[in-house]
């Protein structure tokens, strides 16, 4: 498995990422470690989660994620790992952590509570990769399509801030980088403005939603990745299971996320579903499953760094991370995007 470089860090990591969100939910302790061993003796070095991993996110719950990342952790050397989490902004009230609110480094303390916190959870020293889970402002994500402004947005301009007390976390050697996620090209510029103008260290990475139902990154946000090296960490590749054809097989398992979580219906719109089908049609007309289709769709974009795959149990794991195998034809990608121009971004 070919290594990758995350910006101008020097840090190296697999090109393929292990999502963990489901751990400590739908997969449990046990199971949680097999698939973080199967990983890490496939060659996978890079491990993804946040502080209020499992989701949905709920207080009751909130860090049990990081804490079976933490417990696993222990049983391989440190150095051998690449380990990202984050910390919860203030977008969306229900994703931050009680008695905490915002970014904003007039109030650092939420961002140095959260990372020792995230940091004593996880049983280590340093986190190699620090993110901003979302934006402090308001902005068209998950199912919204165009962004429409709001002049009552309290959202602030504290770009400025918030990299001074990731800077201050830096030099304490708690944190080594910096990343973004959830960002639009807006945030993602201003960031990078900051950082060169004030020598403010540089978010390396971004994490957003990218699959063949919502390929919304390829705006500018692909431009900026390309120009800027700030490349796409690939979230929900799989559209919550929905590209594995699953649901509209009817093989599903009752653990499967949207039985057992039905409000995440991003992915499960008329017009995804339809999209979905011609999708599956498409991969068995070519030998492939779709998820493996699905899979290194992701991979092979120029702009992607790493796609975060999730499992929930060792046999889907195994298919997705079979799919760095697969190399899609020039043929084949011309009718992928055929489907994508004909129902184009229905999830996003």
């Amino acid at each position: 498995m070919r290594h990758r470089y995350i910006g101008r860090s020097g840090l190296r990591v697999s090109p393929i990422c292990m999502g963990t969100m489901t751990f400590g939910a739908t997969a449990d302790k046990k199971e949680s470690f097999k698939i973080m061993d199967k990983a890490y003796d496939a060659g996978i070095n890079f491990y993804d989660t946040a502080e209020l991993y499992p989701v949905p996110p709920d207080t009751k719950w909130m860090g049990q994620t990081e804490s079976i990342v933490g417990e696993w952790l222990q049983t391989k050397p440190r150095d051998s790992v690449i380990l990202a989490t984050k910390v919860a902004g203030a977008a969306s009230g229900w994703f931050v952590p009680p008695n905490r609110h915002g970014l904003t480094a007039i109030d650092r303390f939420h961002i140095e509570k959260a990372c020792e916190d995230s940091l004593r959870r996880l049983k280590i020293d340093y986190i190699d990769l620090y993110q901003l889970h979302w934006p402090e402002r308001n902005t068209n994500t998950f199912g919204v399509r165009n962004y429409k402004h709001n002049r009552d947005d309290t959202g602030k301009d504290n770009f400025n801030d918030i990299l001074h007390t990731l800077d201050g976390i830096i030099k304490e050697g708690k944190i080594r980088h910096v990343g973004i996620s959830n960002e639009k090209a807006w945030g993602t510029m201003r960031y990078l403005e900051e950082s060169k103008k004030h020598n403010l260290p540089r978010m390396i990475s971004i994490q957003n939603a990218y699959s063949l139902l919502n390929r919304v990154f390829e705006g500018d946000m692909a431009e900026i990745a390309m120009r800027e090296n700030i490349k796409l960490l690939a979230y929900s590749p799989m559209a919550f299971g929905v590209l594995s054809g699953k649901y509209i097989k009817g093989t599903a398992a009752e653990n499967a996320r949207l039985k057992l979580f039905p409000r995440f219906a991003r992915y499960s719109s008329e017009q995804s579903t339809e999209a979905t089908k011609a999708y599956l049609t498409l991969a068995e007309d070519n030998d492939m499953s779709l998820a493996q289709m699905s899979l290194a769709f992701v991979t092979q974009q120029p702009f992607v760094l790493a796609n975060i795959i999730g499992a929930t149990t060792l046999e889907q794991l195994e298919e997705n991370i079979d799919s760095i195998n697969v190399e899609l034809s020039k043929e084949l990608l011309a009718k992928i995007n055929a489907i994508h121009t004909r129902i184009p971004n229905p999830a996003p």
